[in-house]
């Protein structure tokens, strides 16, 4: 339920703080005194359209939070969760800026979110039902939401359908764009096949290039580098004892003979010693390396030849190993969904017909519970119709089996009714009056306020139009409504007022030539003065108070 609203430079309201209880509060106050805003603060906090227009004139931005508690709301709970929002304590602060240059800022308990998410988590919670609202139901698009929302329990139905039937939507997409151009996919096919033998068949390795490219320098420079080898391997090692392994060795032994003498001289020792180890290293290396040198005439045509192959893949899917091995895993995949588990078109047509059976199977139980839940919807409709005074009216759910299944299933439907016995039903867009508008809509509020799980719904001058019992039919509908959520009505119908739980007086005053808005919470005798002026209107009568303490003490003692 809303608890709380703040509302800061908001149209006409410079700075309200609202308080709200459970079960039914009307607001009610002379035309033009705010009580809309109110109810279009409460809108904004629940996702709807904002403008710069609703910012209070010469200020930079107008502020709206609202604090609701959904401790039982599975559905409020759920979109939090999708979202990342903690609500552990079942307290939801919503809050909304709007700016003068356009920018919407709205947050969730301290999170900020886009519109959409605002929305996402305001229409669990309200539910604004406006003096144009029933206008949904002249719109037969509309008719089967409407009924969906009668039993939760169609939802397990619909998930179903709605799985095979995207299921078959794709693969028939697929099978209509192979149909309409079948040489081009053919085409395309046979490429992408081509491609991905030709890059499967080179084996490509990351990096390979680099290592080849090493080898075949070496390769062409293999005579320079064994001419290199032998030289350096005769300088170093030489059997006539004049190689520079002998002459150090010798050099070597000279030093060593007068180490002792002088520490320079053990010094140069050791550092000749150390150079002719080294050099016997060396020495030993270049043996091994001419050992293993071997010239094999066809390897640099090896090379040669794979070098080619992978330039002439560059050339064709990229400019390295990596680029072109990315390219094969892209087609592989385009491959795989050009194909699918379908060799051919005739394999790919006889799964769309699979699938598309299974759609009417799954299509077939749906349209079953729903006819179901049309009967159940009828006869609950019938009961509150009676009690608003349309006994003698018939609401009918016609269903017409579609030529095509779509997303929703395989029937449209849409609400008939025949206004009074002899008549034939005939659609409710095109005869109902407004008047019985309002009232089958109240009815299907009445009806699904025990199942949609929304914590507050807001009627605002549904009753316009209606006055006698039909008011009084209307008053006691809403009331029974706030059994299930708490309810917030706009109306300046006394009956409507009288039945309220609680009373909000809403007024506007003038404040160094600004109009202000005020809210006060009306005390008994508070709300018998103002229901006498709703009855007598300017001048409040002594017999219109009376009339108005004997509406209150009769809504009260029901």
């Amino acid at each position: 339920m809303l608890e709380e609203i703040s509302i800061t430079n908001f149209a006409i309201i410079d700075k309200l703080d609202v308080t709200f209880n459970a079960g039914m509060t009307v607001l009610t106050g002379e035309t033009g005194a705010g009580k809309s805003i109110i109810i279009d603060a409460v809108g904004l906090l629940a996702g709807g359209r904002g403008s710069v227009d609703f910012i209070r004139t010469g200020e930079k931005k107008a502020v709206l939070q609202g604090v609701y508690r959904a401790e039982n709301n599975d559905k409020t709970n759920q979109a939090l969760e999708s979202l990342g929002i903690d609500s552990d304590d079942s307290e939801i602060i919503i809050t909304r800026e709007i700016q003068a240059n356009g920018r919407n800022i709205c947050r969730i308990n301290g999170m900020i979110v886009n519109l959409a998410a605002l929305k996402q988590v305001g229409e669990t919670l309200i539910d604004i039902h406006g003096q144009n609202e029933h206008q949904e139901l002249m719109d037969p698009e509309k008719h089967l939401g409407m009924l969906d929302q009668f039993d939760s329990s169609v939802q397990q139905y619909k998930d179903d359908y709605e799985q095979a039937f995207k299921k078959y939507q794709k693969l028939n997409t697929q099978l209509q764009k192979y149909t309409a151009n079948e040489q081009e996919w053919n085409q395309r096919l046979d490429m992408l096949q081509f491609q991905d033998k030709e890059i499967e068949e080179a084996q490509l390795v990351p990096d390979e290039d680099k290592d080849l490219e090493q080898k075949r320098e070496h390769l062409i420079n293999f005579q320079a580098i064994s001419d290199a080898l032998t030289n350096s391997y005769q300088a170093l090692e030489n059997e006539d004892g004049s190689s520079a392994s002998d002459l150090i060795g010798s050099a070597m032994n000279e030093l060593d003979g007068i180490a002792k003498f002088e520490d320079d001289y053990e010094t140069m020792a050791g550092d000749v010693k150390s150079a002719y180890y080294t050099v016997q290293d060396v020495t030993n290396q270049i043996r091994d390396a001419l050992d293993d040198l071997e010239w094999n005439e066809g390897e640099l045509d090896t090379v040669e030849q794979r070098l080619e192959t992978i330039r002439q893949l560059k050339r064709k899917y990229g400019d390295s190993i990596n680029d072109i091995l990315t390219y094969h895993d892209e087609i592989k995949k385009e491959l795989d969904s050009m194909t699918g588990d379908s060799t051919n078109l005739d394999d790919l047509s006889n799964q769309v017909q699979k699938l598309y059976q299974t759609v009417l199977d799954k299509g077939e139980k749906l349209s079953e519970y729903r006819h179901d839940m049309a009967k159940r919807l009828e006869d609950r409709i019938k009961v509150e119709l009676n009690q608003l005074y349309m006994e003698k009216t018939t609401f009918k759910t016609v269903f017409t089996k579609l030529d095509e299944p779509n997303i929703s299933g395989i029937d449209q439907v849409e609400f008939y009714i025949q206004p009074n016995p002899g008549e034939d039903l005939r659609p409710l867009v095109k005869i109902a009056s407004g008047g019985e508008l309002s009232r089958i809509m109240l009815a299907l509020k009445t009806i699904f306020a025990q199942s949609d799980g929304v914590t507050s719904i807001i009627f605002d001058e549904v009753d316009t139009g209606v006055s006698g019992r039909v008011a009084q039919a209307i008053a006691d509908k809403i009331h029974d409504i706030a059994e299930f959520s708490q309810v917030l009505c706009i109306s300046h119908l006394p009956q409507v007022a009288a039945e309220a739980d609680n009373q909000l007086f809403v007024s506007k005053d003038i404040v160094h030539d600004r109009t202000e808005t005020k809210v006060q919470r009306l005390d008994y005798k508070g709300r018998v003065q103002e229901i006498a002026r709703m009855l007598a209107g300017t001048d409040v009568t002594t017999l219109s108070i009376e009339h108005a303490d004997e509406l209150l003490k009769m809504a009260h003692s029901k």
